[in-house]
């Protein structure tokens, strides 16, 4: 199998591969453990967690000391929207991983006018995530949204070295963000790249029904997302070890869409759900 292609994250620097892993839902099950050996095994270097993700965390940290990885990035997150709050999740979150550094921290579903005012304000958890990062705990702020006029402020604001955000054929409406964060030098994280995992699983029943020839397969929906070079890295979500190796073969092995693919992608999720 092909290396995964790496992608440089924005003003970071960090180079990161196009396919990461969104570790939400992998401790949910006994593979889990597994799950993330195989992510790293073949070759992905991103894993995104958070404090509100239940047992995430701790996973990811038992197999992190159990392997010794270098060179993998961990991403994780706090729903603290204050300047002391976040700070105290910024320890736990690196006494639950057994590290000593967090390359990414996400100030985490900032999605609201409020949310916004809180983090940013001179208490808020932004200028918490600064003093971290002073004292060398972390290396990058990021932030998550599914408020796309957030994710713009995010952008436009200077303060964050990425964004986490929503794209895929199901939701196309994040497009215009990724130009802005490509001029602003933002890294581009995208969360949902098939669509979630209702949608992901009821492709998935089609295509083991009678129609096994499905064209919008979440290999073609992970293609659609790889395929716009203003993507840092795509995080699908995986429970099991099988999704990894499926995903790695795609970004492994895809040729980029055509405009007349992508347009087919877009139709048919439209029609999939509407």
């Amino acid at each position: 199998m092909s290396r995964i292609k790496e992608r440089r994250l924005g003003k970071t620097g960090l180079m990161v591969t196009e396919l990461g892993l969104g570790a939400m839902d992998t401790p949910q099950i006994p593979e889990g453990s597994t799950t993330i050996q195989t992510a790293l095994d073949l070759g992905i270097n991103f894993i995104d967690s958070g404090r509100e993700y239940e047992g995430s965390e701790y996973l990811l940290g038992q197999v992190l000391r159990e392997r010794g990885d270098a060179g993998v990035y961990v991403s994780t997150k706090s729903m603290s929207r204050g300047i002391n709050g976040v700070q105290y999740d910024v320890d736990r979150s690196l006494s639950v991983l057994g590290s000593r550094h967090i390359a990414l921290y996400h100030l985490h579903d900032v999605s609201t006018q409020e949310a916004w005012d809180e983090v940013m304000a001179e208490d808020g958890a932004l200028n918490g995530l600064k003093v971290a990062q002073y004292r060398g705990l972390i290396g990058h702020i990021a932030v998550s949204s599914h408020s796309l006029d957030i994710v713009e402020r995010a952008i436009r604001s200077g303060e964050f070295g990425a964004v986490m955000l929503e794209y895929s054929a199901f939701y196309t409406e994040s497009e215009p963000l990724l130009a802005l964060a490509e001029q602003e030098d933002v890294g581009v994280i995208v969360m949902r790249p098939l669509g979630g995992s209702g949608r992901t699983s009821a492709i998935r029943n089609r295509m083991s029904s009678e129609n096994a020839n499905e064209f919008l397969t979440p290999s073609m929906l992970l293609r659609y997302v790889l395929s716009d070079p203003r993507v840092s890295v795509a995080i699908p979500g995986a429970r099991y070890p099988d999704r990894i190796v499926s995903n790695v073969e795609t970004a492994s092995t895809y040729e980029p869409l055509t405009d007349a693919e992508r347009r087919r992608c877009e139709a048919e999720a439209a029609a999939l759900f509407s």
